[in-house]
């Protein structure tokens, strides 16, 4: 990029680009796209679709006419295609530029280079950086260039992009099982002379402890015919070597002639001469089969080579066959300096054959050939795979049941325990009784309404509602809310519709408009400057309330408005009445003015939403994300999925069976998911209340949707729903047996605080 912003100017970047995708698929599909929406091919033809290659032909005829240049002989054509001023044409080059290609930041990025805003470095490293391994994984047409895959061949062994960054040390190890299975696979079999014979000749040399006590039989008959031998040291170890890689030992080994097994000789002019041997003499091998020089053929013989080359076709014998090893265990074989054998190594290394690094946990540097590399990584995707294959939907249900503390083993208590409930649950909305109906008290244990009041009074959490309202006005029993962490409520509004102003009652207007002279008042404050009765007061309040523009301090604000009067009246001592909800504060202007589109406000709150909900459900996938109403498009948040797997921060795949598209998930997610869908025996029953954000009956689990409403319930077993009560009406899924009883009662059973029961039933 730097010498085309260099010397090219974008203009000249932007048509060569386009003179290029010309000659990529993607212009054809693009085309016969464009085409077909802009009915210049039909797709139904006599009642019937068109088919596939029938369409293929139109749509090349029609190139032919509109644009000749695109299917004509390069060889006919001198200089660049001329590209006509046609609507079709035009609209299929700014789909390649803009949709598969991003030609807007080409452009920006080889000017900032040009300006010098973007300084260019190169560096030589041993592993890819997660932006450079997406480039060496690129499948076929990837780029525009003809290069073909071989000259990418190094995706087969690149490091798997999926590990977190913490984990940059065990970039290179690969499964131990992985690696004696292919050790296995590629070490060779011989069950006669001539397959031991073959395997001679693809491995270079091999021990006789290398295979079963049969080897020793069929060498024993291979050495009296003359087509193999033993090469045997001074310290009793030997090699046995094909006859036909004779020649290739005695350039490593020039002391090598044809003694009888026993016979010694006076080696000092040879230790002089031969680079093999060092001081002692225990590293010069001798030759235990004299007459294999006699019957050896001329084509053989006659072969000459350096002791480099010839110790470089050795090692790659023998890496051919046993997987990541050592220099220093080769030279253990063959009783070499490893220094030579580091040499060989280098120069194999240079050639592409073998690749360097530490592949087995607690290792030292490692030489291993490449297609056997290849292999290696091959298995170890398959088990990683095989650990997160898709799980069922029971199983991914009894996953969310323990990630948000609803399963009975999971549940937690205390006030700190309820900030990371309401982080978690944050942005979702649920009706204003469920909050603490249902919602908190299922994933906490001896709830307390005093915690949820003394978040709300420091200022860190504040309820309202997101979402704009219909035509009528609800309840506030029904009225959907949301607990949301006040630093992140913008985050949240940029998403949420704005309600409208006009519906107010006059009441309720006069309230508002009384906040928006005053700030925040409390309750008696606010009735002085309104001059409304209490009773008219709250259920002005409540208009508000149920339209997202006010709410108090204090959650028992929320409480005072769902209690009935006759209700306060019997429990004053309760603290629900409206003077104890704190001040009054209209969270929405009457008249609001539209700001600017802030982009970076809005990227952060997309990413801001996508953190959250991978936290709440740990996997998140487009069905599942059915019921947020108040979260972004899911296209915005695949943007951010897409860009945090890039960078290792989570995982992308197929985790849960029976739902397409992308996926993704946390990494301790993913180890949750293992470790659940290997208990085989969680049967626990879970209640849930219809507005709980885990009812996810007929979204992710099959059956019908049962309608989110505070009344409504659904009873899970296993993960699996088993009842639903919808209407009043309880109705089994399964056959419930000798237990109807019993699911009928934990199904209507609801964990409701002792203090909260006076208005929650």
């Amino acid at each position: 990029l730097a010498d085309v912003a260099r010397y090219l100017n974008v203009n000249t970047v932007r048509d060569i680009l386009v003179q290029a995708l010309l000659d990529a698929p993607m212009f054809g599909v693009r085309w016969r796209w464009n085409a077909v929406c802009a009915l210049a091919l039909r797709r139904f033809t006599n009642g019937r679709k068109t088919p596939p290659y029938l369409l293929r032909m139109q749509a090349e005829d029609l190139v032919t006419a509109v644009f000749p240049d695109q299917l004509a002989c390069l060889e006919n054509i001198v200089g660049d295609r001329e590209i006509p001023d046609h609507p079709l044409v035009n609209q299929t080059i700014t789909d390649c530029l803009t949709e598969a290609m991003d030609i807007e930041r080409l452009t920006r990025i080889i000017g900032d280079i040009e300006r010098g805003a973007i300084r260019v470095e190169c560096r030589d490293l041993v592993e890819p950086s997660p932006l450079a391994a997406e480039i060496v994984h690129s499948r076929n047409y990837s780029f525009l260039d003809g290069a073909p895959a071989e000259e990418r061949r190094t995706r087969a062994v690149a490091s798997r992009r999926w590990l977190d960054p913490t984990q940059a040390g065990d970039l290179g190890r690969l499964d131990a099982t992985a690696i004696a299975r292919v050790r296995a696979e590629a070490w060779p079999e011989a069950g006669s002379p001539d397959e031991l014979h073959d395997a001679l000749l693809s491995t270079g040399f091999l021990r006789p402890e290398d295979g079963p006590p049969d080897w020793q039989v069929y060498f024993a008959t291979l050495s009296n015919l003359d087509r193999a031998a033993e090469l045997r040291f001074p310290d009793h170890t030997a090699l046995w070597i094909a006859a036909e890689r004779l020649p290739l030992f005695v350039a490593v080994f020039p002391t090598l002639h044809p003694v009888a097994e026993g016979d010694r000789k006076d080696h000092n002019e040879a230790q002089q001469t031969c680079p093999a041997a060092s001081d002692k003499l225990a590293q010069v091998p001798v030759l235990t089969r004299p007459t294999l020089w006699q019957r050896l053929p001329m084509e053989f013989a006659s072969q000459t080579w350096t002791p480099e080359d010839a110790l470089r076709e050795i090692l790659r014998g023998r890496l051919s066959c046993t997987g990541p090893t050592t220099a220093d265990s080769l030279a253990t074989l063959l009783q070499l300096p490893p220094s030579r054998i580091e040499q060989a190594l280098f120069a194999l290394q240079n050639e592409g054959f073998v690749l360097r690094g530490q592949f087995t946990p607690g290792g030292h540097a490692e030489w291993c050939e490449r297609r056997l590399l290849a292999r290696i990584h091959h298995y170890t995707l398959h088990r990683l795979r095989q650990e997160i294959e898709p799980v069922a939907t029971g199983d991914f249900m009894r996953f969310l049941f323990r990630w948000q503390h609803v399963h009975p083993d999971t549940r937690q208590q205390g006030p700190q325990a309820l900030a990371v409930v309401l982080a978690q649950l944050e942005g979702f909305e649920a009706p204003a009784a469920a909050w603490e109906g249902d919602l908190l008290p299922a994933r906490l244990r001896d709830y307390d309404p005093a915690w949820l009041d003394s978040l709300c009074l420091a200022g860190k959490t504040v309820w309202t509602r997101l979402s704009a309202p219909g035509t009528g006005l609800s309840p506030v029993k029904s009225s959907p809310l949301s607990l949301v962490g006040r630093r992140h409520l913008p985050h949240w509004r940029q998403f949420s519709a704005e309600g409208n102003p006009n519906e107010l009652s006059a009441s309720a207007r006069h309230v508002a408009e009384r906040l928006t002279e005053r700030g925040a008042l409390f309750f008696e404050e606010l009735a002085e400057a309104a001059g409304l009765l209490k009773s008219a007061l709250e259920a002005a309040l409540g208009e508000l309330v149920a339209r997202g523009f006010a709410a108090s301090d204090s959650f028992a604000g929320l409480r005072a408005l769902l209690i009935p009067e006759q209700k306060k009246q019997r429990y004053r001592h309760l603290a629900f009445g409206m003077e104890d909800a704190g001040r009054w504060t209209l969270l929405r202007p009457l008249e609001p003015t539209a700001p600017p589109l802030d982009a970076d406000a809005r990227r952060e709150g997309i990413e801001h939403a996508a953190g959250t909900l991978l936290r709440r459900y740990g996997v998140v996938f487009r069905a599942l994300l059915t019921r947020e109403h108040t979260a972004p498009p899911w296209l915005d948040l695949l943007r951010v999925y897409r860009r945090l797997e890039a960078r290792g921060e989570i995982r992308g795949g197929r985790f849960v069976a029976g739902h397409f598209g992308e996926q993704f998930a946390l990494p301790e997610a993913v180890e949750s998911l293992r470790a659940v869908r290997k208990q085989t025996d969680d049967a626990a029953l879970t209640s849930l209340s219809a507005a709980d954000p885990l009812c996810l009956a007929g979204i992710v689990t099959p059956g019908a949707r049962l309608p989110a409403l505070t009344g409504n319930r659904v009873l899970y077993r296993g993960g699996v729903p088993v009842a639903v009560l919808s209407g009043k009406q309880v109705e089994f899924l399964t056959d419930p047996g000798a237990d109807a009883w019993d699911l009928r009662n934990r199904l209507l059973r609801r964990n409701v605080p002792p203090r909260l029961k006076s208005y929650l039933g």
